[in-house]
């Protein structure tokens, strides 16, 4: 007679395998998929090397044709070489840092080394394959572009599928179940548009782009497979992979919170920074508009003597040093520090106000200098400028204006967020330090008066007070307190 304790581990034992099974299953789908990538990138590659003359022809042919019909437009040229840049190494290279730093703020230690690992496989990849191979790169009748090296295999369409791909993988988890196949359409997108704008431009056969996917989709399909691993290993229960790679570190990868309201009013808020814009470039314009037309002449001397004073001191070392203070100012280095200040703001509080306060900052800063400098039309200081002729006027000065209200939009949001003291003052300094050195830098080069360092300090004033009574990015702090 069998009882009842008997028969339950028999009863149990098909419960206890089904998960297994089930997980050996989507395993083993998962390996053939990545073998069959695999397969079609060896294929590829040794056609390739045995000039196979139906491929050579097909790539020579396509080649041949979307030159002849992309040449003739420049605009399509600027087009593809824009959307190419999504896939360039600078990007790749920032998507993949800045989201691993932000994966280490939130504690999501395994996530960003599979980021990191991932993004490390398409830097070696590429250049060791393209020396192997050795092909080379694409010649047409009228060459729309340039790219250095070897083609095969495309690096960009390689890159833009392992790092957008893992990026998918990673963050699909904070993005609604409505929304997912909306965000997997648009990474897709990027990736196809990216493979197709390097042949479109001359720079890549087809097979080139085709072996860049599939090498990268077998190399994202390994990694992927290797973290699936560890989550069994270490007991983790078994998800699918539409579900990405961590599900329950959902709350973790989701940029911001998600309740948050970008403006407390939209519309009253909106309708608050077009008129304030307005105000202030009225301000401005009648400022530099009298700056111009009726300067006193105590303040024109002045005006003028400061930049040849400065100019007294020029050697070639102190030209290297305000030239360097001087790029610190241009639109690359602002950019650059605002595309890494803000992610990473967004990492640690969570809040798309931030981001926000700084974007409309330099866009207003942006727009506000461009219509100012156009309506005043003011000449340059009467010394020899070290910048060259420029397109814009000289007041307001918009290298001056840009550092001021980037660093002091960056120390009115994290001062009042930092419990350490001297924390605070770090970016109190740089509010400081970092305008003085492109202001002095600016006059030293002959290509700003003073009262151009003025006029951007009303616009950096004006517009940053504007955008906070608007936008409150500090109003969580508040609560907090």
């Amino acid at each position: 007679m069998v009882t009842d304790q008997q028969q339950k581990p028999a009863a149990e034992e098909p419960v206890r395998r089904r998960p297994l099974m089930h997980f050996a299953e989507r395993s083993m789908l998962g390996l053939l998929v990545v073998v069959a990538l695999g397969l079609g990138f060896g294929t590829l590659l040794l056609l390739v090397r045995s000039h196979w003359g139906p491929l050579d022809r097909l790539d020579h042919g396509v080649a041949d044709a979307l030159n002849r019909l992309v040449a003739p437009h420049p605009a399509v040229v600027d087009a593809l070489e824009f959307v190419a840049r999504l896939g360039g190494r600078p990007i790749m290279l920032w998507l993949v840092v800045i989201a691993a730093v932000a994966l280490l703020i939130r504690k999501r230690i395994r996530l960003a080394v599979y980021l990191v690992i991932t993004g490390i496989g398409a830097l070696l990849l590429d250049p060791s394959l393209k020396a192997l191979v050795a092909r080379v790169r694409p010649v047409v009748e009228a060459p729309v572009a340039h790219a250095p090296g070897n083609s095969f295999p495309s690096g960009h369409a390689l890159g833009s599928m392992i790092v957008y791909g893992a990026l998918l993988l990673v963050f699909l988890p904070a993005v609604s179940s409505r929304h997912r196949k909306w965000f997997v359409t648009v990474m897709a997108v990027i990736v196809l548009a990216i493979g197709l704008t390097r042949i479109s431009l001359g720079v890549h056969y087809v097979s080139d782009v085709l072996a860049g996917w599939f090498l990268g989709a077998a190399w994202l399909g390994v990694t992927a497979y290797a973290f699936r691993v560890w989550r069994r290993e270490v007991g983790r229960p078994e998800v699918p992979l539409e579900d990405g790679l961590e599900p329950e570190a959902a709350a973790d990868v989701r940029p911001g919170t998600p309740d948050e309201r970008l403006l407390p009013h939209p519309w009253a808020g909106a309708m608050e920074i077009v008129v304030g814009w307005v105000l202030l470039f009225g301000v401005l314009y009648a400022l530099g508009w009298t700056l111009t037309n009726h300067m006193p002449s105590w303040l024109e001397r002045f005006d003028d003597g400061v930049p040849r004073w400065l100019q007294g001191f020029r050697t070639p070392g102190w030209d290297d040093v305000s030239y360097a203070w001087s790029k610190a100012g241009d639109t690359h280095a602002i950019l650059l520090v605002s595309l890494v200040f803000c992610p990473i703001a967004l990492a640690v509080w969570r809040h798309w106000r931030m981001v926000l306060y700084v974007v409309l900052a330099m866009f207003g800063e942006l727009t506000l200098f461009l219509c100012t400098a156009a309506a005043v039309g003011r000449p340059r200081p009467p010394v020899e400028q070290l910048d060259g002729k420029l397109p814009t006027s000289s007041f307001p000065s918009g290298h001056i204006a840009a550092t001021m209200c980037l660093y002091a939009a960056i120390a009115v949001l994290v001062v009042p967020r930092l419990r350490a003291y001297w924390w605070r003052w770090i970016f109190v300094v740089l509010a400081v330090v970092m305008p003085l050195g492109v202001a002095i830098s600016r006059m030293y080069r002959g290509m700003h008066h003073p009262t151009d360092v003025l006029g951007a300090a009303v616009l950096t004033a004006g517009w940053l007070t504007v955008l906070y009574f608007s936008i409150r990015p500090n109003a969580d702090v508040r609560r907090d307190a």
